[in-house]
């Protein structure tokens, strides 16, 4: 045992290295759960003592010791926004805001990809983007079949601006709260610098869809017309709780929005908005739906990727992009905005996030706030936008697809990527352009 530990501690970077890029390989093939290669990688992790079991060290609390690398503000928001979003669903207030906007394009079948499209983007700013989708492809299902349309115009669309809404907020997609944690950066900050953009990608976006699109999106009168009739009066399910949670959601989000006023971090506010809700519920109903899976996920990523930052993995990257780069800054976020994008594109864009931010922590403290700030932001127009690229790029993607499929409109990998390799490019241009004009000039 004292061989391995030496073996170990003589070769920890490299160890670290092919853990991380063994559970990188596991991820990406999808043959064993992504939770359970996270948490199969985190105890070999700390077994092989890249990370420390003892939480005290020579009288003093212990910085290797695994639980320091767990982000657990990143974990507690996450679990509090399933909890908000997971109560606030069930009034149908999502549903019956989707119904009223579609009635208001009096069916013309452009105006219902436009709307649709618009409505995730937005929606995927304040809740994640899976529950979006499952929120929205229902009621998609429903539109095409009244008006005789294939749905999968409609479903691209609002993949593709599920994940671009999602990279304007904190809370919208999970490398955002990553990136936030370990930058420090609030939620007016993710809206002050990423907001603005994010909503011109999304209308090039939604451009080109129409314009890829026009062609098949026809019907008749008759059938706009039904898309006119939907009853809504019995979408709201719970008058009552679709007051309370709506109140909740803004309460909470306000409370984002005044992080430096009231001097309580995201996750707190968070917590104290799903602990109000859980008051009128059953707890164990709530949280039975909540997804561990994506929680333990974290878990077990936050200790693989904490021992190739304890033997001083992260360091070294950091440094190596720095030595290539030559310290251009511009040249560093190019790289950073690029190398994101297309590597989120095939791979899940959370285990990159994740191991990407403590590399730019890294730079931020070798090279200071002022050069690093770009980079975050970088990092998450990268990481966030490049997962519409395939049709595995992320989790939005996936649901979509094993969806479409099961109502009889199955949407194949390449006829996904006719579509992705253009709106990522274009979502990237438009990045490129913003932060070289908002930051580098």
């Amino acid at each position: 045992m004292e061989m391995l530990h030496t073996l170990v501690a003589n070769n920890s970077v490299a160890i670290s290295a092919w853990i991380l890029i063994i559970a990188y390989i596991f991820i990406a093939t999808e043959k064993i759960p992504k939770v359970t290669v996270a948490l199969v990688g985190g105890v070999i992790t700390i077994i092989l003592g890249l990370v420390s079991q003892s939480k005290i060290l020579d009288g003093s609390i212990n910085p290797e010791y695994f639980i320091n690398f767990i982000d657990f503000n990143v974990i507690f928001l996450l679990v509090s926004m399933m909890i908000i979003v997971l109560i606030t669903t069930k009034s149908g207030v999502f549903n019956y805001i989707a119904n009223e906007l579609l009635k208001m394009t009096k069916g013309h079948p452009i105006k219902v990809l436009i709307a649709l499209g618009l409505f995730t983007a937005f929606v995927s700013a304040f809740l994640d983007n899976v529950t979006t989708v499952i929120l929205i492809m229902p009621i998609t299902f429903s539109i095409a079949k009244k008006m005789d349309i294939n749905p999968i115009p409609f479903l691209l669309t609002e993949v593709f601006a599920s994940n671009i809404g999602g990279t304007a907020t904190l809370i919208g997609d999970p490398p955002n709260i990553i990136i936030g944690s370990a930058g420090g950066l609030t939620f007016m900050d993710f809206v002050k610098e990423l907001t603005g953009v994010v909503v011109v990608i999304l209308i090039a976006v939604v451009a080109f869809l129409v314009i890829c699109f026009r062609k098949s999106l026809k019907t008749t009168e008759e059938k706009m017309l039904e898309v006119t009739k939907i009853d809504n009066s019995h979408t709201i399910v719970d008058k009552a709780l679709m007051i309370r949670s709506m109140i909740v959601l803004v309460l909470v989000i306000t409370g984002f929005v005044l992080h430096d006023m009231i001097h309580m971090e995201t996750c707190v506010v968070a917590m104290l908005g799903a602990s109000v809700l859980l008051l009128f519920e059953k707890p164990t109903e709530i949280l039975r739906d909540v997804e561990w899976n994506t929680i333990f996920f974290f878990v077990g990523l936050f200790i693989i990727i904490g021992g190739l930052e304890a033997s001083g993995g992260i360091k070294l990257m950091a440094d190596w992009v720095l030595t290539v780069t030559k310290g251009s800054e511009s040249a560093t976020a190019m790289i950073i905005l690029w190398a994101s994008g297309i590597i989120s594109g095939v791979i899940d864009n959370i285990p990159y996030t994740a191991t990407m931010a403590p590399m730019i922590g890294e730079i931020q403290a070798k090279m200071g706030h002022d050069y690093a700030y770009p980079l975050w932001w970088c990092l998450s127009l990268g990481a966030c936008l490049g997962g519409n690229m395939t049709i595995i790029g992320a989790a939005a993607n996936v649901i979509v697809s094993e969806n479409a499929a099961k109502e009889g409109h199955p949407i194949m990998f390449m006829q996904f990527l006719k579509y992705g390799i253009p709106v990522v490019a274009i979502s990237l241009i438009i990045s490129t352009a913003y932060i070289y004009l908002r930051f580098l000039i």
